[in-house]
């Protein structure tokens, strides 16, 4: 297949390229290197692997991109509600406006893979369960930008959303500021964690089997279509407290204590059902023991924030 992925230089698309490849498909990225990441070097001698410096933004170079592939993965995006408080112009501009152009501009026929959130469930129903058919309460402007793309995108036949959990694991262009990234390189630097609202759940799930979902509709596009599937961890529906007793099986001098007094500016609470995606032959391979164990030694090689995204 011939695939678009764009903002390919990224967090998950330093991993997923190169799958792609891996898999004799012709992969073009297109990416701004805002963070001026080199994360893709290593496969500039791949034939099949092509590289564009460009903005997803410029409609005239999409339409021309969008054109000429089979499959479209959009991973650019302003990510994470730091960032995109910190800049709104662009986060709506990338992340609504741009996606907006892009969907109109595709064909019947060219299948789009989206990633969305679970941040969309905000903060779940009163037990805080959350599968594809629960009400959307996205408390983010992140979130809120990724739900109104997800109703566009179902309106099309060929296209399909990965509502992803929250994602670790090292990466060539490595993000800290994700949750268990950003406690486990606490852990492992400061050995010391001050955690508000520790009761607050989230789902997890390892960057990989997040790259492994991608292949796996590529692989099963025809059965996938059309629908919207959560992509996490079953067994890591998670409390803050409970991340941090996994991280300190590994790091027994770890330290954390929750502080009562103040609220947590993220108040995302919820767990979620991934019965979905499992029922149609997916099975995620990496634990969260795994990831914390790769964390542990990638941060013996990173000392810096320079790694964060925001």
């Amino acid at each position: 297949m011939k695939i678009l992925v764009t903002g390919g230089a990224g967090y998950i698309g330093s991993i997923l390229v190169p799958e792609l490849l891996n898999l004799q498909h012709e992969v073009t990225v297109l990416d701004n290197f805002m963070f001026k990441q080199t994360s893709l070097n290593h496969l500039c001698f791949n034939k099949k692997f092509k590289i564009i410096n460009g903005d997803i933004r410029d409609q005239k170079l999409m339409k021309s991109l969008t054109n000429s592939h089979d499959v479209i993965i959009p991973l650019a995006a302003i990510v994470g509600a730091p960032l995109c408080n910190k800049d709104p112009y662009s986060a709506q501009s990338i992340n609504s406006d741009a996606i907006k152009d892009m969907i109109k501009n595709v064909s019947k026929d060219q299948m789009i893979i989206m990633p969305t959130t679970n941040s969309a469930y905000g903060t779940g129903d009163k037990n805080n369960f959350c599968d594809e058919n629960s009400p959307l309460r996205p408390i983010s402007k992140y979130a809120i930008d990724k739900v109104e793309i997800e109703k566009l995108l179902m309106s099309r036949e060929n296209s399909i959303s990965y509502r992803l959990a929250t994602v670790f694991g090292m990466s060539p262009r490595m993000r800290i500021d994700l949750l268990v990234n950003d406690f486990t390189y606490r852990a492992f630097h400061d050995s010391a964690l001050i955690i508000f609202e520790g009761h607050f759940k989230r789902n997890y799930i390892h960057i990989r089997d997040v790259v492994n979902a991608f292949i796996h509709s590529l692989d099963n596009l025809d059965k996938m279509k059309s629908e919207i599937y959560n992509v996490g961890l079953s067994d890591a529906n998670l409390s803050k407290l409970e991340l941090c007793e996994e991280i300190k099986k590994q790091l027994p001098n770890f330290t954390f204590v929750e502080e009562k007094i103040k609220k947590d500016p993220d108040q995302r609470n919820y767990i979620v059902s991934n019965e979905k995606i499992e029922k149609s032959g997916f099975k995620p391979k990496y634990s969260l023991s795994d990831g914390v164990n790769e964390l542990i030694k990638g941060y013996a090689m990173l000392k810096n924030q320079s790694f964060g995204n925001f």
